[in-house]
């Protein structure tokens, strides 16, 4: 089945559950009903009625029967000053109220009739004579379509949630009830959307951080700013020692820079105005205007610029992990997928245009030895520039940047497809879209072509013929932001980490007081444990159960908390000089002079 079909199913069931709630309660006022990702919604208007998750069921039952009534969807057509009489005699203003914009906003109104955002053409198009309607059973509806044949076409369905939502989407409009539901064209695709929405939910990132003990947010500190545990900040140590390390090894350096500057250094970049969720900070001792960083590449150019620099010193390869912050709306924050302060695993390259190739095939080796270690599969998107005027730059020095990162996805045989209107305003990039494992895609890693800040910042470099060039600037970051980064790898994961990465990597278990001794023995070993892959010099993280509770409970509890290996010790054990591991696979015997070699070999 192609997009097209599903999406007339998805269309069609939109006016099917309109159809419903007309049945269950005659007055509904009805919003729009548009096609979303895996489904649809409507807005309703039930007046103080509000809809809950109990009544899907009857809503649903509703739906069934008209399905069951096997309808025509019909479409005709009506004069727009007629049809603004239907919606009056209708009792129907929020589409009266639509009619009459169409009638004087124009033809790409008609066009998106069915946008969330309405999308209502500026004034001064051609006027809309007409509009299109479809009436299935005794249900009519405006609505451009397209729509299935019949009812008995729409698949498989499910109401999945009610939200609330402001008319058109403009806080001060009525408040109205947005319907939400999810269909397929079978039952089994259905089934299979639903398991893993339930799925979702058992790894939120967000019910995991409270769980495990990761991460926490506070009124007093601020919406979108997470404070993270001394289990969190493990996570977020080991993944940011592991994309240094890769990078320390293809040649990057580490700087660091301040959190604020003045706002004169992201005016000549060009970031002042495209980035208007800034934070500014107003200097006491000074006239001077500051904001915090909302990204890293316009410092990283002064550093580059502090010196003179030679041919023979490019590639120059700055990298820093750090802090930005964006002043994110309040209601598009979620946990750590988007926040207003968000670590990046920063880096830049200033080149030479005949080391372009060489760099991005060392940055696409480090971003593939990453995820392989951490089980994500991925693709790359060349996000590229659209004909819109959100971009610097000349628009050649664009073609060039957009080849040559096209030439490279060929060359290094990259699984790739074309973003258009995905790039930066400075220049086009590969963007890493991974897939976790719930099928769901992200986009973490980029890597980034720039000419315009060296061009804007005046950069340059001296020749072997002695003439002044300029360096083309790559951006690169391996995780992305390590909050993003991490909100998807718990959900990837479940919260069971990699024994190189969790927090607490291993428990030993007593069965009773008589093995103290021997507990101590093998603490004395774990100690001395340093693991060295895929990061070095990780020292073994590790607590010990020694309560007076039942084994069974102390496993209960260990798994609770995603611990990946637990040594169990008993009398026997110690008898034995061995240890009973425990892992997600199975358990097994380890002799204790065996222990340290099983240990560093696990990943």
């Amino acid at each position: 089945m192609n997009d097209e079909q599903l999406r007339a199913m998805r269309h069609s069931l939109a006016h099917i559950t309109a159809a419903a709630v007309q049945q269950l309660w005659p007055d509904a006022k009805f919003g729009v009903g548009p096609v979303v990702e895996n489904g649809f919604y409507y807005d309703i208007d039930l007046g103080e009625r509000k809809i809950s998750e109990e009544d899907f069921p009857k809503i649903e039952a509703k739906m069934r029967a008209i399905i069951g009534e096997d309808q025509d969807f019909e479409r005709f057509t009506m004069p727009i000053d007629q049809a603004i009489e239907w919606a009056r005699d209708n009792h129907q203003p929020y589409k009266e109220e639509l009619l009459n914009d169409l009638k004087r906003a124009g033809t790409t109104a008609a066009k998106d009739i069915d946008s969330e955002e309405l999308g209502l053409a500026a004034s001064g198009e051609a006027a809309v004579s007409e509009v299109s309607f479809y009436k299935n059973g005794s249900f009519v509806d405006l609505c451009r379509g397209p729509h299935v044949a019949n009812t008995r076409e729409v698949g498989a369905f499910k109401l999945l949630r009610i939200a609330g939502a402001y008319w058109r989407g403009k806080e001060g409009n009525p408040q109205m009830q947005r319907l939400y539901g999810v269909a397929f064209a079978s039952q089994a695709e259905l089934d299979e959307f639903l398991k893993n929405q339930e799925l979702a939910r058992q790894r939120d990132h967000r019910k995991l951080g409270i769980e495990l003990d990761l991460f926490t947010f506070s009124p007093l500190v601020g919406a979108g700013l997470p404070l993270f545990t001394p289990r969190g900040t493990i996570l977020r140590d080991k993944l940011g020692a592991f994309s240094q390390q890769l990078q320390a090894a293809a040649g990057y350096e580490r700087v660091a820079i301040p959190h604020l500057t003045k706002v004169d250094l992201y005016k000549t970049s060009g970031h002042y105005d495209k980035y208007p969720e800034r934070f500014e900070v107003t200097s006491v001792e000074s006239d001077d205007l500051f904001m915090m960083k909302p990204m890293n590449c316009p410092h990283h150019t002064q550093i580059y610029a502090s010196r003179p620099r030679s041919y023979r010193d490019l590639p120059i390869r700055y990298m820093e992990n750090t802090v930005v912050y964006r002043d994110e709306k309040a209601g598009e924050l979620h946990g750590l997928s988007r926040v207003r302060g968000a670590t990046q695993d920063d880096a830049h390259v200033f080149c030479r245009t005949d080391q372009i190739e060489q760099e991005f095939t060392a940055i696409m080796e480090m971003i593939r030895t990453m995820y392989d270690e951490f089980d994500l599969k991925w693709r790359a998107r060349l996000s590229f520039r659209d004909d819109t005027d959100k971009y610097l730059g000349d628009p050649k020095l664009w073609q060039t940047a957009q080849k040559t990162i096209e030439d490279v996805a060929k060359k290094l045989n990259l699984d790739y497809f074309v973003g258009l209107g995905e790039a930066a305003f400075y220049g086009p990039k590969i963007d890493i879209m991974a897939t976790d494992a719930l099928g769901r895609e992200w986009q973490l890693a980029t890597e980034q072509l720039d000419f315009v800040q060296p061009e804007r910042f005046g950069l340059t470099y001296t020749a072997e013929d002695g003439s002044e060039q300029r360096p083309v600037m790559i951006h690169k970051a391996l995780l992305g932001s390590l909050e993003r980064f991490l909100s998807v790898y718990i959900e990837h994961t479940g919260g069971w980490f990699p024994f190189w990465l969790a927090p607490e990597q291993l428990r030993i278990l007593t069965i009773n007081e008589t093995v103290l001794d021997y507990v101590d023995e093998v603490k004395q070993l774990l100690q001395d444990i340093v693991l060295n892959q895929p990061i070095k010099y990780n020292e073994l993280r590790f607590t010990v159960d020694d309560r007076n509770e039942s084994l069974g409970k102390k496993i209960r509890e260990a798994a609770a908390w995603k611990v990946p290996v637990q040594l169990i010790i008993g009398p026997k054990d110690k008898a034995a000089r061995e240890i009973s591991v425990r892992t997600q696979t199975g358990e097994e015997k380890v002799q204790l002079d065996k222990l340290a070699e099983y240990l560093i070999s696990l990943r």
